[in-house]
């Protein structure tokens, strides 16, 4: 990269003009604003993310008349009207479809990492996490009688906690329905609490021929067809091959489950998982689920460190307009530690661009240059990007 130009330009570098041209071109906006395309839309929200900006004005009062723009990128005025007009208006899925193409940027890669388990098959993890809102503000996001929220539901890829999978919906939207979304891929393994347990929908991962791995319900009645031997000292209390008892639950899972209790060594909490996969070791069933932990790592990762508890605008476009953006800068700063082989945590990493966007150094100069050392009690208030592989 040359060394004239601002960190703020050499970020946006991984994004393909051509690439983001499709994605405008798939969902045109019906009244095209000529003072606020949708690059600029992108570049200055991006820059409130990266920033920390609080605000419309506050990102009007930054970028209006700055004599960055240009440099930038931005070749339309900003000011609060337009670039609310442009998350009102412009459809979010403009930018869904730009994060979709930095997700499978990111996954090639993280493509040689390991998902510390040690195993050949792909592992995901699925979660949601709601995101309260003010009811008389946000009438369109159905929750609760007198609360609002969204609820953001998303699956990482446990090779360096990559969101391959992402929805946003309103909060009455239950987890397990968005099972009904993902296309699973054979022989691959997916990591989910209870939340998700749905027989019928459980099965169909199963004739998709991958596998799952969750905890079972308390209230689960089932018959044992066969128990294996297992080693007291690892925590395993049982490892069964079950079948399920009530007629709707064997209508909608005719096939036979592995049922595993184990009891936490660290915390003395029983646990009992099922899963239809019967090759892998009862304990390594127990650390697949354990490693569940890493998407509750990326959901405080996004909320500590992004702009998507408070929104800039109320409508369910602006408000999904600067989720799928948010997400697009998470991706471009993972895509930035493997690029140039920063040696940072991900937050260290938005905390540096943050107050240097408008500087002219190489990114991998920069960060060879700037102080990065904390004191002991600051290294461990930070969760660096080792913590969500390794869930510690």
């Amino acid at each position: 990269m040359n060394a004239g130009r601002l960190i703020f330009t050499q970020i946006l570098d991984l994004l393909d003009r051509k690439e983001f041209q499709r994605c405008i071109d798939l969902h045109p906006m019906p009244r095209a604003s000529k003072s606020m395309t949708a690059r600029d839309q992108f570049l200055a929200m991006a820059f409130a993310q990266i920033t920390f900006r609080e605000s419309l004005r506050d990102i009007e009062a930054c970028l209006d008349g700055c004599a960055h723009c240009y440099a930038m990128g931005i070749r339309g005025k900003i000011v609060r009207t337009n670039l609310a007009y442009a998350n009102e208006n412009r459809d979010w899925r403009v930018y869904e479809a730009l994060g979709k193409i930095l997700i499978r940027k990111a996954r090639r890669l993280y493509a040689e990492d390991s998902n510390g388990l040690d195993l050949q098959e792909m592992v995901y993890a699925l979660d949601a996490s709601t995101i309260d809102l003010c009811l008389s503000m946000f009438p369109w996001a159905h929750f609760r009688q007198t609360k609002a929220a969204v609820k953001l539901h998303a699956m990482i890829d446990l090779k360096g906690s990559i969101p391959v999978f992402m929805d946003v919906t309103d909060g009455s939207v239950h987890d397990v329905n968005i099972l009904d979304r993902i296309v699973f891929e054979p022989g691959s393994i997916y990591v989910m609490d209870r939340g998700y347990v749905d027989f019928a929908r459980l099965y169909r991962i199963h004739q998709d021929g991958a596998f799952f791995v969750t905890r079972a319900k308390s209230n689960m009645a089932f018959y044992v067809s066969e128990s294996r031997p297992i080693d007291k000292a690892s925590g395993l209390r049982c490892d069964q091959s079950i079948g399920l008892k009530t007629a709707k639950s064997k209508r909608d899972y005719p096939g036979k489950l592995r049922r595993i209790r184990f009891v936490d060594p660290e915390t003395g909490k029983s646990l009992v998982f099922i899963t239809n996969h019967f090759e892998l070791p009862a304990v390594t069933i127990a650390r697949i689920y354990k490693s569940r932990w890493h998407i509750e790592l990326f959901f405080k990762w996004i909320k500590q460190n992004l702009r998507i508890k408070a929104f800039y605008g109320m409508s369910e476009n602006a408000v999904k307009t600067q989720i799928w953006i948010a997400m697009c800068v998470y991706l471009m700063v993972a895509c930035l530690n493997k690029v140039h082989g920063i040696d940072e945590s991900l937050s260290r990493i938005l905390q540096v661009l943050s107050v240097n966007v408008f500087q002219k150094t190489p990114i991998n100069q920069l960060f060879m240059d700037f102080c990065t050392n904390f004191d002991e009690t600051e290294l461990a208030n930070q969760l660096s990007f080792n913590d969500l592989l390794t869930g510690q």
